[in-house]
């Protein structure tokens, strides 16, 4: 074990006591992403429920004997139902486990961990919240996409592209939305971007405004597509997971766009 491993292993750390479920943010997907809290934790739990887009290499980092439950949710496959999910973190607690809820991104970003950490206090079951880098935040940062910028914008939105029953959000006001702010961040948007697209233009946006999808962010499969509002429903077979960005700082991309040139180096020498 390295000096610097030494020194994380002796951290002052909170102690994952048996009996109690950490809700934790994995980051985008790069393991380099994961908080030290997050890896502490990692190295510490008894069982990891975790969901589908916690990367293979961020599992790796656990111990062997950790058991890995799988209690993803993808849109268009089967799924554990949400309700399912949660009686289980329940039930594991309730057995004596350190349970490690491991969830991509941050769990307090569309992640529904605020359900979850809710249903886990109505139950008495202690818990603890670790925020995670959300894809909507460091994941951008790969793709060369500062989320605010001096030069063209003061606010963003951060918006989620489907509700529960997995169709668009009924209940936005679009008009509202169009207003608010020059560039907004769109999670699990692929699926009902035409329909988006056509919300956000009836609502005022300018047909040529620049769209940029980024789809496997901080992975070396990372994929950046850029389009405009208008030309995007077009757009068929997108790669997912994506965060779709509307407006103008995908202009910034020609000079920050540096993990690319990264990704060439580690993979070609």
């Amino acid at each position: 074990m390295g000096p610097h491993l030494v020194q994380l292993a002796q951290a002052d750390f909170p102690v994952f006591a048996p009996g109690s479920v950490w809700l934790v943010g994995a980051g985008p997907g790069g393991p380099g992403l994961l908080t030290l809290l997050a890896f502490h934790a990692l190295g510490q739990a008894d069982v990891i429920v975790h969901d589908a887009l916690v990367s293979p290499e961020i599992l790796a980092l656990a111990p062997a004997h950790v058991e890995r439950i799988h209690a993803g949710k993808r849109g268009g496959r089967p799924s554990p139902k949400q309700a399912d999910i949660t009686i289980q973190l329940i039930e594991l607690a309730r057995q004596g486990k350190r349970v490690l809820r491991l969830k991509g991104g941050d769990p307090f970003m569309f992640g529904r961990g605020g359900e979850e950490a809710g249903e886990l206090a109505r139950s008495g079951i202690a818990f603890r919240i670790v925020p995670g880098i959300s894809s909507g935040l460091g994941g951008l940062a790969y793709a060369g996409l500062p989320v605010t910028h001096r030069d063209t914008n003061h606010a963003v939105l951060f918006l989620t592209g489907h509700d529960e029953t997995g169709t668009v959000p009924s209940a936005v006001d679009w008009p509202a939305i169009a207003r608010a702010a020059p560039v907004i961040v769109m999670f699990m948007a692929v699926k009902h971007l035409p329909l988006i697209a056509r919300r956000l233009l009836d609502a005022g946006r300018e047909p040529d405004e620049a769209v940029t999808i980024v789809a496997h962010a901080a992975r070396p499969s990372q994929t950046v597509i850029e389009t405009t509002l208008v030309e995007a429903p077009r757009l068929v077979d997108l790669p997912t997971p994506a965060i779709v960005v509307l407006g103008a700082v995908a202009r910034h991309r020609h000079n920050l766009d540096w993990y690319v040139e990264e990704v060439r180096r580690h993979v070609f020498g």
